[in-house]
């Protein structure tokens, strides 16, 4: 078992963000032997699925150290069956009791989703398979910051209709949405 709660393990990501954003962070120096420990195992208190885009260091913007994050990132933070496997894996494996879908502001993804749902805008067809990911969910969006948002709730949308999911919920453990802040450096966490 995991040594943290689901809201114990949502705490300590809200901490970690209010140091980054106080320039507080405690941004580990690491030490061989704990290289050392970590190669035995892995014990992550959180799973963060985010956008691969390059202004999002989870966890800098957590103040996490080695070991404390499994982080997958694609652009969008899209689910796909590659994206659902690693979840999996950090809910049946690694235990985590926390899982969390964290868009960000500007994210060009969902910039370039809603363009095609608004202009008709076309990509090259791998750009147009993520895309299509993204879509169903932007029903009603309008602007981007709303696009963002949709986004993310969709993808947490998806998760739970799983029956993966419902089981992971059914055993206490949480799924929550999050928007980086790009300016601010903040992580907002969205309401239910």
């Amino acid at each position: 078992m995991n040594a943290y709660t689901a809201k114990e393990a949502l705490a300590r990501l809200v901490a970690g963000n209010q140091r980054f954003v106080s320039g507080k962070a405690r941004f580990p120096v690491i030490r061989k032997e704990v290289l050392k420990q970590l190669a035995k195992g892995q014990r992550p208190y959180a799973t963060i699925l985010g956008c691969s885009d390059s202004r999002v260091p989870v966890e800098l913007l957590f103040d996490a150290g080695f070991g404390e994050l499994f982080v997958i990132r694609v652009a969008g933070n899209v689910i796909s069956p590659e994206v659902m496997g690693s979840m999996q894996y950090a809910g049946v494996v690694l235990r985590t009791p926390l899982f969390v879908i964290l868009g960000h502001e500007g994210c060009g993804a969902v910039q370039a989703a809603l363009a095609a749902k608004l202009k008709g805008t076309r990509q090259g067809r791998h750009i147009e398979a993520l895309l299509a990911n993204i879509l169903p969910g932007l029903q009603g969006a309008g602007s981007l910051a709303a696009a963002v948002e949709a986004n993310v709730r969709w993808s947490m949308h998806q998760v739970l209709e799983t029956p993966e999911g419902k089981a992971g919920a059914a055993r206490g453990v949480k799924l929550v949405g999050a928007i980086y802040e790009l300016e601010t450096g903040r992580v907002r966490f969205l309401e239910p």
